[in-house]
């Protein structure tokens, strides 16, 4: 018997018993350790390095570490064995994804502005933003030998007068507290609950100057999740956080994690991993920010692809894989935060965002109905960016859906220096034709040295690197400078910054791997735009709107993105970038009863496109891996300045 010790930057070291053999990722994920493992331990990504302080390790020699690297310790976790006692240092970049933890400024008129976009589309739409919980305070006489009232009645005749209903139900947790409740607070209470028809459902009993009612709007994306607490009386944004999706260290893709899923004890692990590593602290802390009680959150909703909802609540995912690609659910009502154990009101009804088909959830629901495309005339193109990409076309007469694999490349993944758009990460970036020198712009504050490169700045160095000549429309490199350096076989890498000039003392660069990683992911992107389009015999020049969704960065640059061949060469004030349209819609689901009954009428009325099974489909996707396509004529203007 061995042991491991990992000693993780910034947190307490964590000793794991392990036998002679055991693979060190394995060890990690035992011992909840995190470690970003985007390709789920195949060693293609590279993204596991560890530093091997003390002991010995059987480690594969891999491309992603070069020989001095290796002679210094480093090594990759997914393809190592333990082979003795061993202690082995686990750096901040290997475990960002999770770490991170942000909570956002709402004092930034930025950080509202997409959220009060959605409030105005819906309001023109006759959608009004409001809903069925209340917070009345009542105040009632207390028990003498003369009045002998038991305490439910007592509350239940209160409610009635104040809200003018006929009934009252009051929960056996409500009832558990009523007593000690009343007669601590002098017989005045303020009490939350569901206002249903007649029917009063007390929910909360809680001090009278607790007058707080809460929805908490949360986007599960399969690298990122993000979160809101609003008010829900007024609609008001009370506190905003995100955090990395504990479950990447399963694989960055769902694929993977349905897999992982599957095994002895799997789908725990993935429902732990999004639930107790994820959720719960970012629920926490935006609470203690907001100053509220989790116990006054009396209702969330979800947007979520359809694994990452089958995953949150415990159900097998497998059969999204397995043809004929039937999920366990579309649309589910009746889940309670009591049922995943949130830390919010156990009564409260956790809506989940009705999902289209295997790979298009109900993050695309909640996204078009935040985008309003269901209600206009124009023909609207709506595009969700992320580890899929899923595509919305229609307008108030018809909506088609369809997803294609992207893969992780938008959110850093499948790149050597990618990552997500946290602090440290290039969004933008421009080179000089001549000098071939770049200028990039680095999220976070002044001073910040880059740490990698997010989506929105892989599609601008992709561009400006094709735009200067410097690679090919294959993506290989065809100029020679002071930035392109090649390995011992050849292949090319751009470096956008020198050891010494960023933040984790390693070179950050853009090799051929990389590129083709992308330009395949555009691909995919362009190829499912073509055949949607095709599906209902329409062409690029009968969009009027491209609404352009997802957290690749804080903006995505169109005219880039039209240069290398990812979006259609139309008029580039037709594109609106709305960033994430999956909590907005959220964000409008927990705060109106109206818009979360629009979101069901959305996901009912949307066609869903296979695109494995549409003939043309992979000749298209074939054609638009390269940059920009094979068919010049479909991007006349891609590289004017």
């Amino acid at each position: 018997m061995s042991k491991v010790t990992f000693q993780i930057e910034g947190e307490t070291p964590v000793i794991v018993g392990c036998n002679p053999g055991d693979n060190l990722l394995d060890l990690a994920r035992r011992a909840n350790v995190a470690i970003d493992a985007p390709c789920s331990g195949n060693g293609s990504c590279g993204k596991c390095r560890v530093k091997l302080v003390s002991g010995e390790l059987e480690s594969l020699k891999s491309r992603h570490i070069c020989e001095e690297e290796y002679e210094a310790g480093w090594r990759l976790a997914c393809c190592s064995k333990v082979l003795s006692d061993c202690v082995v240092f686990v750096p901040d970049i290997a475990s960002a994804y999770q770490s991170r933890m942000k909570t956002a400024d709402l004092s930034s008129p930025g950080e509202i502005a997409i959220f009060e976009d959605c409030q105005n589309h819906l309001h023109q739409s006759g959608i009004h933003f409001v809903n069925r919980f209340r917070a009345v305070t009542v105040s009632m006489a207390e028990p003498t030998l003369d009045d002998t009232m038991p305490d439910n009645e007592r509350l239940t005749h209160a409610l009635t007068e104040a809200l003018g209903v006929e009934r009252v139900e009051i929960p056996y947790c409500v009832m558990a507290k009523l007593a000690p409740a009343l007669r601590e607070h002098g017989f005045s209470l303020c009490v939350k609950g569901e206002l249903l028809g007649d029917t009063f459902r007390c929910m909360e009993i809680c001090a009278p100057e607790d007058t707080a009612i809460v929805g908490c709007a949360i986007d599960i994306g399969t690298t990122t999740v993000t979160m809101v607490l609003t008010d829900l009386c007024s609609g008001k944004l009370l506190a905003k956080g995100s955090s990395g999706n504990g479950q990447i260290r399963y694989g960055a893709d769902v694929i993977n994690r349905i897999i992982e899923q599957s095994r002895p004890g799997g789908r725990k692990k993935l429902q732990d991993a999004i639930i107790k590593e994820t959720l719960v602290p970012v629920m926490v802390q935006l609470c203690r920010h907001a100053g509220i009680s989790a116990r006054s959150i009396l209702r969330l909703s979800v947007g979520a692809n359809t694994t990452m909802n089958h995953l949150l609540v415990g159900v097998d995912a497998q059969s999204v894989r397995m043809e004929p690609y039937v999920p366990s659910f579309f649309h589910w009502d009746g889940l309670l935060a009591g049922d995943l154990k949130l830390p919010a009101n156990p009564l409260a009804p956790v809506l989940i965002a009705p999902n289209i088909g295997s790979y298009v959830g109900g993050d695309i629901t909640a996204g078009t109905l935040a985008a309003g495309i269901w209600d206009k005339d124009e023909m609207s193109l709506f595009i969700d960016l992320g580890t899929n990409g899923e595509l919305v076309f229609g307008n108030r007469d018809f909506l088609m859906s369809c997803a294609c694999s992207a893969g992780p490349a938008f959110e850093g993944g499948d790149i050597s220096c990618g990552m997500r758009a946290t602090d440290g990460a290039v969004e933008a970036c421009v080179i000089d034709r001549e000098t071939m020198e770049p200028t990039p712009e680095i999220i976070g504050e002044e001073g910040q040295k880059p740490v990698g490169i997010c989506g929105s700045g892989i599609i601008d160095l992709i561009s400006e690197l094709f735009r200067c000549g410097i690679i090919n429309a294959k993506g290989l490199f065809v100029r020679e400078g002071r930035r392109i350096r090649r390995d011992e076989h050849g292949m090319g890498r751009y470096v956008l910054a020198w050891p010494e000039e960023s933040e984790t003392g390693r070179e950050i660069a853009l090799n051929e791997v990389d590129i083709d990683n992308f330009i395949r992911a555009k691909g995919a992107i362009f190829s499912a735009i073509e055949t949607l389009l095709h599906a209902v015999d329409m062409t690029v020049d009968m969009i009027d709107k491209v609404y352009v969704a997802g957290g690749i960065g804080s903006g995505i640059n169109m005219k880039n993105a039209v240069n290398i061949g990812m979006f259609p060469d139309v008029e580039l004030s037709k594109f609106h970038y709305i960033g994430n349209s999956s909590l907005s819609g959220a964000y409008a689901m927990v705060v109106s009863d109206e818009a979360a009954r629009k979101t069901a009428e959305v996901a009912a009325n949307m066609t869903y496109l296979e695109l494995s099974t549409y003939p043309g489909y992979m000749d298209s996707f074939v054609a638009a891996c390269f940059l920009p396509h094979t068919d010049a004529r479909l991007f006349p203007h891609s590289l004017h300045e």
